[in-house]
């Protein structure tokens, strides 16, 4: 059966209007499509009508207004909208519950929902991060209780999102999609729809499953190769040797059809993918009867970074004679991710915790975060501007380098003698370590610095005498 008009512009469901589905909709209604976005959120489709819009990524309220204006592009509550679609992709939040399985009652409402809606001859595209099987084995039956048959009546495929906070907008444009249908006339009809609206590359999967653990796939690497970084940060802090050094060097060698690409390590990982995927892929092939070990280990390695990074202060505080307990940090940076504003699963959270704990008296400053979130996430108001958080601060903190802190004048800043200056993400160039040095700084980084317990020599000499 052809599930998509052989000619035209195809029009659009998009279920689920957070960022995926925003960024997704906002686009395809920018190149000419007629989109109705569903939510079960009314707050939010309130708000859109009044002129807000919650998220922060770069050109997305813009669209995502222009479209508004234009009536390309519609938000409801409604899912009966969903009817006159063509296609209809699924967005909504897929998290995982504490042992690492999905909590899917975002996708079940959905699906259920969607059931009583859906029409012969339309195709169904889940894009939420799902482990593998779930669009076979829980999407399709949940469609079917509506009555129609996937396959026949409604054609079912699985394309999943894989975009960057801060580039997302460019990325739909430009990376391969990756498409895995129900049957051969889904596969054809997705890898259709994507070309055709977005003019890109479409890789096409096997099966629905084999389009399910790509996603799966990237993260878990990703999440693991920013272990490896933040594991070889501790190492080579062990002889005050950089690991930038360390990884641009290493990171010249070509393996296969690439090169090593080591990561930069940093206070930790964040976000509403990285922090959950690993998990998924351990707990399905758990069920299964297989250990996966490297998305559990490299998990508790980043996991472990926010208080690693905490020591480092408390660490560097007792070292220049200052007990944590009387000392005053100043954190610049608040989210999980550079130049955003998201609060999502922050490292920043538990190193604040850490340092708390210790008995230090914390100031946060973020100019990109929503200050209410904030402040009731962290238990604690916003310094109004850089120059209140660090005044007679110990120690500053920059754990999230937005842009808006390049400018700022370090040597300027009101803080107290022999400051700390912590770079929580590995971000200084040497030049501009030398210059915190002459201002008067005492610099430290996630795997930069001075050698743990004592200059290298001494540390060389220790390790060859265990080894002796």
């Amino acid at each position: 059966m052809r599930f998509l008009p052989e000619s035209g512009r195809p029009t659009v469901a998009v279920i689920g209007f957070g960022y995926v589905g925003s960024c997704i909709a906002a686009t395809l209604a920018d190149r000419g499509l007629d989109v109705v976005a569903v939510d079960a959120d009314a707050r939010l489709v309130d708000e859109l009508a009044h002129g807000r819009f919650r998220l922060e990524e770069p050109g997305l309220a813009e669209k995502v207004f222009a479209g508004l204006a234009s009536g390309r592009l519609r938000v409801t509550a409604d899912m009966a909208a969903a009817a006159a679609a063509d296609v209809i992709l699924i967005t909504v939040g897929t998290p995982v519950r504490d042992d690492g399985s999905l909590a899917g009652g975002q996708l079940r409402g959905a699906c259920l929902a969607l059931a009583g809606h859906l029409r012969a001859g339309q195709l169904v595209v889940l894009k939420s991060t799902v482990p593998p099987g779930t669009t076979r084995e829980t999407v399709l039956p949940l469609l079917e209780s509506g009555g129609l048959t996937g396959g026949t009546d409604f054609g079912l495929a699985f394309t999943p999102e894989r975009l960057a906070e801060g580039t997302a907008l460019r990325e739909l444009l430009t990376f391969p999609i990756v498409a895995g249908g129900y049957e051969q006339d889904s596969v054809r009809a997705v890898t259709a729809f994507w070309r055709r609206t977005l003019g890109v590359e479409v890789i096409p999967c096997d099966s629905l499953e084999a389009a399910e653990i790509v996603k799966l796939a990237s993260n878990w690497w990703i999440d693991v190769n920013i272990a490896v970084a933040n594991e070889l940060a501790k190492f080579c802090a062990l002889y005050g040797v950089d690991v930038l050094d360390v990884t641009a060097a290493a990171n010249t060698i070509q393996k296969g059809t690439g090169s090593i690409n080591i990561l930069r390590p940093g206070v930790g990982v964040g976000g509403s993918c990285l922090t959950k995927d690993p998990w998924m892929v351990w707990n399905t092939a758990r069920r299964l009867g297989v250990d996966i070990r490297t998305a559990s280990t490299g998990r508790e390695v980043n996991a472990g970074m926010p208080q690693y990074t905490a020591g480092l202060v408390t660490d560097e505080l007792g070292a220049r004679g200052k007990d944590p307990a009387h000392a005053t940090v100043a954190v610049l940076g608040l989210a999980f991710k550079n130049d955003t504003g998201d609060l999502r699963a922050t490292p920043v959270l538990d190193t604040v915790r850490a340092l708390t704990r210790a008995g230090v008296t914390v100031r946060l400053h973020d100019p990109l975060v929503d200050a209410q979130e904030a402040e009731a996430m962290f238990g604690t108001a916003l310094c109004a501007t850089v120059e209140e958080a660090v005044l007679g601060a110990d120690c500053v903190a920059v754990l999230a380098p937005h842009r808006d802190f390049a400018g700022i004048d370090y040597a300027a800043l009101p803080v107290a003698e022999n400051c700390v200056l912590l770079d929580g993400r590995a971000y200084f160039p040497k030049e501009r370590i030398a210059e915190f040095t002459a201002a008067g700084y005492v610099y430290r980084g996630v795997g930069r610095g001075p050698a743990v317990g004592g200059a290298p020599g001494e540390v060389l000499t220790r390790t060859a005498e265990a080894v002796r």
